[in-house]
């Protein structure tokens, strides 16, 4: 078939790496207009549109997908069907009219779970055991549309949503260019969505990424995984805000008065927020057993690892809490 594919992020070359070895033709790339990002707020243009540049596809930036320039280009270009993977746009029901065999998207969840923006961070931060990647026709409503097909994967328990992101990109790739070739034959035939069973995953942003210490363990545990590394999991000490990487759940000991050592150390309540030094160790409290710091990154400094930054913070046996 001949195909246009819309997509922006990293998540999204994998599929279109995948689509432009396959027996398909890719005639043109749609992505998100150039935007500022990093530290010196640089405007750069998405890794799809890089990735497509490489291979010398025509590229469409709109705006919007409802503008009629675009949807002009598109009528002309005439594709069969549009492959989509993390485009970050709606598209308008004159748009999905254009090609044939309408749009399909590639998903990253197991639908109706988790639909929406962020569907790979909601799973973690929901201690879900089981995620995957959908394929299904685009419709109006927002990840509503009949299903082609789905696999599954299981999230490991120190998965970050970039670690699990990236291996469901890839083997959702393979799933989306084994839904077109289903399509173009005629052997596969879109199935409606369940109507139990659906649950949302709206964009997480930086302000939904504070961490409450206040929290059980595993809780802010999961957050800060969801979160890593978009859009970041943070905290504040002093007033100075520190980003924070996966930490280690402590488990409790049944027997505390009789530990000894660095183990007692590790058992003795912390309240949340509180900050202890066990050896090389940075232990937090929360609202049940203690954590144990990753990397950690104060504002306007590099990652470092958490002994390496609170030995720099030169607190001479005061004590420290995450406000």
């Amino acid at each position: 078939m001949r195909l246009v594919f819309a997509g922006t992020p990293a998540a999204a070359v994998p599929t279109l790496d995948a689509l432009l070895k396959s027996r398909h033709e890719v005639a043109a790339v749609v992505t998100r207009p150039d935007a500022r990002a990093g530290r010196g707020r640089k405007l750069g243009r998405s890794p799809v549109a890089l990735r497509a540049a490489e291979a010398g596809l025509e590229i469409l930036q709109p705006v919007r997908p409802s503008e009629p320039e675009f949807q002009a280009r598109l009528t002309d270009i005439a594709p069969d069907c549009c492959a989509v993977t993390a485009y970050g746009a709606l598209i308008p029901q004159s748009a999905l009219d254009i090609p044939a065999r309408g749009w399909v998207n590639l998903h990253f969840s197991v639908l109706p779970a988790w639909r929406g923006a962020a569907p790979v961070q909601h799973a973690i931060l929901h201690g879900d055991d089981i995620t995957g990647a959908t394929t299904f026709q685009i419709v109006r409503e927002l990840d509503a549309g009949p299903v082609f097909g789905f696999l599954t994967e299981a999230i490991r328990p120190d998965d970050t949503a970039g670690d699990l992101l990236g291996r469901l990109s890839t083997a959702g790739a393979e799933l989306l260019v084994a839904t077109l070739d289903g399509i173009e034959t005629g052997e596969l035939e879109a199935r409606e969505q369940p109507a139990d069973g659906i649950s949302l995953a709206p964009k997480i942003t930086s302000a939904d990424a504070g961490v409450d210490w206040r929290a059980p363990a595993l809780a802010i545990s999961r957050q800060i995984r969801a979160c890593t590394p978009d859009p970041g999991a943070w905290t504040e000490l002093a007033g100075v805000r520190v980003k924070l990487w996966p930490v280690s759940v402590l488990a409790t000991s049944g027997n505390s008065a009789a530990a000894g050592g660095e183990e007692a150390a590790d058992s003795a309540p912390l309240a949340p927020g509180e900050l202890r030094v066990v050896r090389n160790r940075v232990l937090a409290g929360t609202g049940s057993s203690p954590v144990e710091l990753g990397a950690v990154q104060a504002h306007g400094k590099r990652q470092m690892s958490a002994a390496d930054w609170i030995r720099g913070l030169h607190l001479d046996g005061a004590s420290a809490r995450f406000g």
